[in-house]
C-alpha cells in the first residue's frame, strides 16, 4: 500500500462513522474491513477473465464475498438470517468502487448471481452453489437483458420448453457479466409466451451444458461480458428455480436489493475522483498559483463536494430503509440510484477537467473512473426508469 492511497482511503468522506444513525454496529467492522481492502488493492496487468478471478479470489480471503450470501446459508452472521444486508453490502461497493471499478463488479456479481438461489433455490441447489460463491472457487452471472429486453423485462423473448422432465432453452442474453467465467448463470426465460411476465421462469444454466454458446465482448470499462446464445440448450429439470412462473417476480426481488448498492459503488467513484481532483488541485500549479486558488476551479470542488455529500445521504438513506423499514422503499431506492450515478458521473467529469490533459492519459486514475462511472447510468434500471419510478410515488 502506498502512503498517498492510505491516506485517501482513510479520509473522512471514505467512511460512514459521520452518519453512524444509519448504522448497526456490525456495520463499523464491515466498513472498516472494506476499506483497509481497497486501500491495498493493486489491479493487475491481465485480461479482464483473469483478473476477475483473482479479484473474487482475494474478496473471499478477506472474508468480503459473506456479505453476498444470507446467514442461513453460510453467509455473514447479520442477525436476518433470510436475507442480504443491504447496509453492509452498499459499504463495500462503496469501498470497492473507490478502489477499481472491476473489483467492485466483481463482488456485485458474486451477490446478484446467487442471490436468486438464496431466495428461491432447493436446499440442493443452495447447497451445491452457494458454498463455492462465499469461498470465491464458483463465479456467479445474472442472465435477464437481452438485444431487444433491456428496461422492458417483461418483453424478453428467450424461451423455455419441456423436455419430459427437463427443459430446453432457445434464444440470447447479452450484456452478461462474467460471461464466460461463471461457474453457473442464472437465467430468465419464459414458459409460456402468452403468459407474458406470468410465465417468466429462473433456471440455473452451467458452462458444460448442451447447446449453450457464449460470445465474448468489449466494453469502455473492461470485465468479462458478453452474449448467451441459446440453442435448445439441455437444462435438467432440477435446476428449475423457485416456482414456474416465477421468474418476474424473483428477477425483481434480486434488483431490488442490489440496486441501492449500485449507487454504492457511484459515491465510492465520485470520493476518489474527488481525492485526485483535491490532490491535483493543491499541488499544480498555473499562473503563479495552487489551481485550488483560482476562483473557478475551487468552484468545482465546491460543487462536487456537495454533490459527494447528498448523494451519501441519499444512498445511507435508502440503504436504511431496505433493510428495517416494512413496506416498499421504491421511490427512496430509485431517488438514490438516480441521483447518486448521476452526481458521480458529474463529480469525475470535473476531475478530468482539473487534470487537464493528464486527464484523458490512459491510465490515469480520473481516465480511468470516467469509463468506469458510465455504466452505473444504465445498469439495474437506468436513469430514466428510476425517474419513473419515483414519477409514480408522488401520484
Amino acid at each position: 500500500m502506498d502512503a498517498t492511497q492510505a491516506t485517501a482511503a482513510d479520509r473522512p468522506g471514505l467512511s460512514s462513522d459521520d452518519l453512524t444513525f444509519f448504522f448497526d454496529p456490525l456495520h463499523t467492522g464491515v466498513a472498516r474491513l472494506a476499506r483497509a481492502f481497497a486501500a491495498a488493492w493493486r489491479a493487475g496487468t491481465g485480461d479482464a477473465a483473469t483478473e476477475t478471478r483473482a479479484a473474487v479470489a482475494a474478496l473471499a480471503a478477506a472474508g468480503l464475498t459473506r456479505w453476498c450470501v444470507p446467514e442461513q446459508h453460510g453467509g455473514a452472521p447479520v442477525g436476518r438470517p433470510d436475507g442480504i444486508d443491504v447496509r453492509a453490502v452498499t459499504l463495500v461497493r462503496e469501498a470497492l468502487g473507490w478502489a477499481d471499478g472491476l473489483l467492485d463488479t466483481a463482488f456485485a456479481m458474486q451477490g446478484l448471481g446467487s442471490l436468486p438461489i438464496s431466495l428461491a433455490g432447493t436446499p440442493e441447489q443452495q447447497a451445491h452453489y452457494l458454498p463455492g460463491i462465499i469461498d470465491g472457487s464458483r463465479l456467479g452471472a445474472f442472465a435477464l437483458t437481452e438485444p431487444d429486453s433491456g428496461s422492458d423485462v417483461a418483453s424478453l423473448q428467450c424461451s423455455a420448453e419441456r423436455d419430459g422432465a427437463d427443459w430446453r432453452l432457445t434464444g440470447t442474453k447479452t450484456f452478461i457479466s462474467n460471461a464466460g467465467v461463471a461457474g453457473q448463470y442464472v437465467v430468465f426465460a419464459n414458459a409460456d409466451p402468452t403468459a407474458g411476465r406470468r410465465g417468466i421462469t429462473a433456471f440455473i444454466v452451467e458452462p458444460e451444458d448442451a447447446g449453450l454458446t457464449i460470445e465474448p465482448f468489449e466494453v469502455i470499462a473492461p470485465h468479462p461480458i458478453g452474449t448467451l446464445h441459446f440453442d435448445h440448450c439441455h437444462v435438467p429439470g432440477t435446476r428449475l428455480l423457485g416456482e414456474l412462473g416465477g421468474g418476474f417476480k424473483l428477477a425483481m426481488a434480486t434488483l431490488d436489493t442490489f440496486r441501492t448498492t449500485v449507487a454504492g459503488a457511484a459515491i465510492g467513484m465520485a470520493r476518489r475522483a474527488l481525492d485526485e481532483a483535491l490532490d491535483r488541485a493543491r499541488q499544480h500549479r498555473q499562473f503563479g498559483l495552487p489551481l485550488i486558488e483560482h476562483q473557478q476551479v475551487a468552484a468545482a470542488l465546491a460543487d462536487s463536494a456537495t454533490e459527494y455529500d447528498a448523494a451519501r445521504l441519499l444512498v445511507y438513506r435508502a440503504a436504511h430503509a431496505r433493510d428495517v423499514q416494512v413496506g416498499r422503499v421504491s421511490k427512496e431506492v430509485a431517488m438514490a440510484k438516480l441521483f447518486a450515478t448521476e452526481a458521480a458521473q458529474r463529480i469525475i467529469d470535473r476531475a478530468v477537467q482539473i487534470h487537464g490533459g493528464l486527464g484523458v492519459k490512459r491510465g490515469t486514475v480520473v481516465e480511468r473512473l470516467y469509463r468506469e462511472v458510465r455504466a452505473l447510468r444504465i445498469y439495474e434500471g437506468t436513469s430514466e426508469i428510476q425517474r419513473l419510478i419515483i414519477a409514480a410515488a408522488l401520484r
